[in-house]
């Protein structure tokens, strides 16, 4: 019997951690020797493990990504059903959307890890990985984008987000609700979202630096004033409270920023749009897009910084071409279900 072919690319994170000599856990198990912990895979699937990093998820960088994106291409090119990342939950995130908006392949990219590390009791990281398989190869997975599979649960990259510091149920999907999930080894697609473009990236991979500023109250601008004297950013994104509201003295900062940088504007409730044209108050929403600013639409922040910081290290076309990028999040049916 010909199984599927399944290629998994650790990067290290929780899942592939173990004991060290200072204390704690570190990222040392190579992708065999995940694969090893799981003998289920060998009857569902042709496995091939490459370890294309060893690194907890804080310590990733764009670059890492940007290779990983390219060698999954290049392996689906080649004829690979399917495809299961593993890494630190930390990043996950924005891992899988990054990877969502860097890709456009029809095959299946799951990216999974796990909460509790191989040392301990209870430990979640060979279930995550079998069902992260098992949605790989299967035919309802195809043309979904990038998809996040954890506690038997399947989340489109556009919608996951982290939720809880270390419970096994950490993820969820709160805008939308996971569109699907696992059930005696089985993949069941319950909501499918409409694809998105990916980006038109020129593969320059230049550096670019983009900040991102949570607005609290009584916060008049500082932040944004210290990072425009520190110098060194190429964009912003600033977390507005509520629908995408700040100070007078925040807007005037940011209005400032915007005459240098792309600044995009998101809610720091991270669920539901950032508003364009409810509120007229100077510091509202209509008022920041006056003095230059860009909505992130249905994008919470952290995504949002993905986002841009990719149009900024790949795509030529300046400003127009993050409002060509971020344009598509806010029209009618980005994130819809």
């Amino acid at each position: 019997m010909n199984l599927p072919s399944v290629i998994i690319l650790s990067l290290g994170g929780t899942i592939a951690m173990t004991e060290s000599d200072q204390g704690g856990v570190v990222p040392t198990l190579s992708g065999d020797a995940l694969v090893a912990a799981v003998p289920q895979l060998k009857r569902i699937a042709a496995i091939e493990a490459r370890s294309f990093r060893q690194l907890p998820s804080a310590q990733l960088q764009f670059e890492d990504i940007e290779a990983l994106a390219q060698t999954i291409a290049e392996l689906d090119a080649a004829g690979w059903r399917g495809f299961v990342i593993t890494q630190g939950t930390d990043t996950i995130e924005e891992t899988a959307f990054a990877l969502d908006r860097l890709l456009d392949i029809d095959a299946p990219v799951v990216v999974t890890g796990a909460m509790r590390n191989p040392t301990v009791a209870g430990a979640d990281g060979p279930a995550n990985l079998l069902a992260s398989v098992q949605v790989a190869i299967s035919d309802a997975a195809r043309g979904l984008g990038c998809l996040v599979v954890m506690n038997d649960e399947v989340h489109a990259a556009r919608f996951v987000r982290k939720m809880h510091t270390s419970r096994t149920d950490a993820f969820e999907s709160p805008a939308s609700g996971r569109i699907g999930w696992v059930a005696e080894g089985r993949f069941r697609l319950a909501l499918r979202p409409p694809r998105m473009p990916g980006l038109a990236l020129a593969g320059g991979g230049r550096q670019a630096q983009v900040a991102l500023v949570a607005a609290g109250l009584g916060d008049n601008g500082e932040q944004v004033r210290a990072l425009l004297l520190a110098g060194g950013f190429d964009g912003l994104v600033v977390e507005a409270t509520g629908g995408g509201h700040v100070s007078l003295g925040m807007a005037e900062s940011l209005e400032e920023a915007a005459r240098t940088m792309p600044v995009i504007l998101a809610s720091r409730i991270g669920v539901g749009d950032t508003l364009t044209g409810t509120y007229g108050f100077p510091g509202s929403e209509i008022d920041l897009q006056r003095r230059g600013l860009l909505t992130s639409g249905c994008l919470d922040g952290r995504k949002a910084r993905v986002l841009l910081t990719l149009v900024l290290r790949d795509c030529p076309g300046g400003r127009g071409a993050v409002a060509d990028a971020f344009a598509p999040w806010s029209g009618d049916s980005s994130c819809a279900s």
